[in-house]
């Protein structure tokens, strides 16, 4: 049985329609990320406090710097001292590794940040420094047209592991709102345009 190749003019049909189909696919994925950006931003926090089990609130800022696409770093400072008993502070200085998970205007992500928390122990009897490890989730939003983003929550659940009384589990929730120091541009919908 002879084998039949389709006529050259098929074939050249055939080449073309995948070449545009490559082409398409590569002009998508320049604008699919987020983008390059900078960004800093002030919060207010609720946490359970693990040491005593209390609850404490404060207030934070964060630095969120997107590097390629959906991935980044965030470097954020807390400090929880309202609504203490007995004068029991708590300060965290973390920082580490973002990866937000859809680049729309609605951006979920998740981190993983490590680094140093101190507490203030009762009545001031003594201050402790001890490493933190604090992975999070969270969903920022941002406002179309515009450098300002809403950080609508971020759930962070820490471990203190070398404290002094046996390993802190603090969590709690954070809210709050940033401003793109660095933008790149939009594109028509509102998101971020990554420049290579």
């Amino acid at each position: 049985m002879r084998r039949q190749f389709p006529s050259p003019l098929a074939a050249i049909a055939i080449a073309l329609l995948m070449r545009s189909v490559t082409l398409h696919g590569q002009a998508s994925a320049t604008a699919i990320g987020p983008g390059s950006y900078l960004s800093i931003g002030i919060a207010a926090s609720g946490f359970q406090q693990d040491y005593g089990r209390n609850s404490i609130a404060g207030e934070a800022a964060y630095l969120d710097a997107n590097l390629y696409r959906r991935i980044g770093v965030e470097v954020e400072v807390r400090r929880l001292n309202v609504h203490t008993e007995e004068d029991v502070k708590e300060n965290t200085y973390l920082a580490g590794l973002k990866i937000a998970t859809n680049p729309r205007r609605f951006r979920p992500y998740l981190k993983l940040l490590m680094g140093r928390g101190t507490i203030d122990f009762p009545f001031h009897y003594a201050t402790g420094s001890y490493f933190v490890i604090a992975p999070s989730t969270g969903l920022d939003y941002h406002l179309r047209n515009s450098r300002f983003n809403i950080r609508v929550v971020d759930f962070q659940y820490q471990l203190w592991p070398q404290f002094s009384f046996g390993t802190l589990h603090p969590y709690g929730i954070t809210t709050g709102i940033s401003f793109d120091l660095l933008r790149p541009g939009f594109n028509p919908h509102g998101n971020r345009i990554h420049l290579k």
